[in-house]
């Protein structure tokens, strides 16, 4: 592989730096009647461009919480679906050990599809978000990846050419979408192939 100048290194958050597992969101559902957790996953999933738009900051907090209390038939209330949405987040502690290490050579970005009531509720007091130098929250951003617009708004930040950007996802098609602008990037799967393939590309941490 012949060597790029790297200047950004580009994170995605959910499944890279904080996994998340949706089945503790439908346990606690379940606590209220059983079947519950998974008759909302499937209209969620039914109606997923609602999702989008909150991705999007297009859907106000109000206005998507009510309608996910009413798809839970009011069986919940806004603070008790606020919290059980946010708790499925842990650590991947291998992977944010890197930050620090790669923030010594590099611009280091955070770019994720999220929202406002995860960033608030799920990951916000996390200490690692500080090393970044930005972070680029899909809902605050206006667009969502794969979105062209999500990765342009790095790149008006950075001030760096397209090709001085890697990115970081654990999912191929929003890496594709990078690599379509100019940057390089790696589908996350696991710690190990991450600092190979960091190595073969002669990124140093």
């Amino acid at each position: 592989m012949s060597k790029r100048k790297y200047s950004a290194v580009v994170f995605d958050l959910g499944q890279v730096l904080i996994p998340f597992d949706y089945n503790i969101f439908i346990r606690a559902l379940n606590k209220h009647r059983e079947g519950l957790g998974e008759e909302f996953v499937r209209k969620y999933n039914q109606n997923y461009h609602i999702h989008r738009d909150f991705e999007r900051g297009k859907i106000s907090e109000k206005e998507f919480i009510a309608q996910m209390i009413e798809w839970l038939e009011h069986k919940v209330t806004a603070e008790q679906f606020v919290h059980y949405w946010s708790s499925i987040f842990s650590l991947n502690e291998d992977v944010i050990s890197l930050l620090p290490k790669l923030k010594e050579k590099y611009n280091l970005y955070l770019l994720s599809n999220t929202n406002s009531i995860h960033q608030k509720y799920g990951y916000q007091h996390y200490d690692f978000l500080k090393i970044f130098d930005k972070l680029f929250l899909s809902h605050e951003v206006g667009f969502i990846k794969p979105e062209e617009g999500i990765y342009r708004a790095v790149e008006s930040y950075s001030k760096l050419p397209s090709e001085e950007h890697i990115f970081i996802d654990d999912i191929a098609e929003y890496v594709e979408a990078a690599k379509k602008l100019g940057w390089d990037g790696i589908q996350f799967t696991g710690y190990e192939n991450l600092v190979e393939d960091f190595s073969e590309r002669g990124i140093l941490f």
